[in-house]
């Protein structure tokens, strides 16, 4: 029964704390005996659908889903594929250099949070370096400075 139930989830539309909550409210032992339970290819399915910060949270459930996470392609591209739109030219680049997936999401991540800070206008208003003592900022090139500052000129 379990397991019918989760695959249920898995293919309608849920949020990814609604999955992580049921599945842990499902389970009658502790989570990490259920967990076991399910099939390694529904657990990706399940995996392929949350958001970053959620599966850095299921890493954590049990040895098992950490291991499945951290060496799933299909669930790191997929990371990757909800993030093409704010950096399809560094996705392209590294993938070319053959890197893996999860090497790639784990190298831009900090670059495309920050870009995408930039692009919705979080730093419009700063008036003086002052302001962004606390923020950690990283290198751009020149193509994403120019879309930075056509996005300024936008506002």
């Amino acid at each position: 029964m379990f397991p019918f139930i989760v695959l249920k989830m898995v293919n309608s539309p849920q949020s990814s704390e609604s999955l992580l909550s049921l599945l842990s409210v499902l389970s009658p032992s502790p989570f990490r005996a259920q967990s076991s339970c399910l099939p390694a290819e529904l657990s990706e399915q399940i995996f392929l659908r949350l958001d970053l910060q959620s599966l850095c949270r299921a890493s954590q459930v049990c040895r098992r889903w950490h291991g499945l996470i951290h060496e799933s392609e299909a669930v790191w591209r997929g990371q990757c594929a909800r993030l093409r739109p704010h950096c399809s030219r560094e996705l392209e680049r590294d993938r070319g250099q053959g890197l893996s997936w999860k090497v790639i999401l784990m190298k831009n991540y900090p670059h495309i949070c920050l870009k995408h800070d930039w692009l919705r206008g979080r730093f419009s208003g700063v008036q003086s370096a002052n302001e962004l003592q606390d923020v950690e900022m990283v290198p751009f090139d020149a193509e994403t400075w120019g879309e930075i500052l056509q996005a300024e000129l936008d506002r």
